[in-house]
Order: structure tokens, then C-alpha cells, then sequence
């Protein structure tokens, strides 16, 4: 039960599970890989203040759907359905209890989407 590093997590969400949303995702996982994802966030609005709006999207755009992905293995590793993440849309306090909500420890044992991945090793790419 070895705790998922950086390099760990962007490997899992950038490839072996870019676009996995089933299964769980330890907090880890899901903490790291939103550092990159927010890190890639800055970069490419900071260097894109002269670039078109379409053109931004368009390079976010591999970084959004393994963050959804991830998003809802961590909330289906709380014992969460994924739609919780729509918690998220309600003006003002959403984002704040879906952040509460991403802290939550794991469900220790296995639940119905899947063994504990404190349990399982990751497969990494």
C-alpha cells in the first residue's frame, strides 16, 4: 500500500485511465493529477492572453476529460455516485462542497464500484 506519487498520477490519468470512469482513485491520485491540471490551466491561459478563446479550449482539451475521469473515480472511491460532481454547478457553496467532498478519506473495503485502491497497485502505463 504505497502512497501514489506525481509522476504516478499523471502516468494513471494521462494513460492507463484517460478516460476511465469507473473504478476508484485514491486522493493522491486525484490531488496530484488536479496540480497538473490546474499548472496546465495557467500556462496555457497565461501564454494564451493573445490567443483566441476556441483556440484555448482546444488545447485544454486533453486535460479536461482525465480530469472528469478522475473526478469521478475519487467520488465513486467515497462511495459516491459520479453525478455528485454536479454538486459543483450550485452557485457559490457547490464548488466548496465538492471540494469538502474530494477530501473525504476512501471507503476502506471494496464497495460497488470496485476494491479498495489503497488494496490494489495502480497499473502504470
Amino acid at each position: 500500500m504505497t502512497s501514489v506519487s506525481f509522476t504516478d498520477a499523471v502516468r494513471i490519468c494521462l494513460t492507463a485511465k484517460y478516460a476511465t470512469f469507473s473504478g476508484r482513485a485514491r486522493r493522491a491520485e486525484y490531488w496530484w493529477y488536479s496540480v497538473l491540471y490546474m499548472g496546465a490551466t495557467v500556462v496555457i491561459v497565461g501564454a494564451g492572453l493573445a490567443i483566441e478563446a476556441p483556440l484555448l479550449s482546444i488545447l485544454l482539451l486533453p486535460f479536461i476529460v482525465p480530469m472528469l475521469a478522475v473526478s469521478v473515480r475519487r467520488l465513486h472511491d467515497t462511495g459516491k455516485s459520479g453525478r455528485r460532481m454536479l454538486i459543483a454547478l450550485i452557485p457559490v457553496v457547490g464548488p466548496i462542497i465538492y471540494l469538502v467532498g474530494m477530501t473525504v478519506d476512501s471507503t476502506p473495503s471494496a464497495n460497488q464500484y470496485g476494491p479498495s485502491p489503497k488494496a490494489v497497485a495502480h497499473p502504470v502505463g
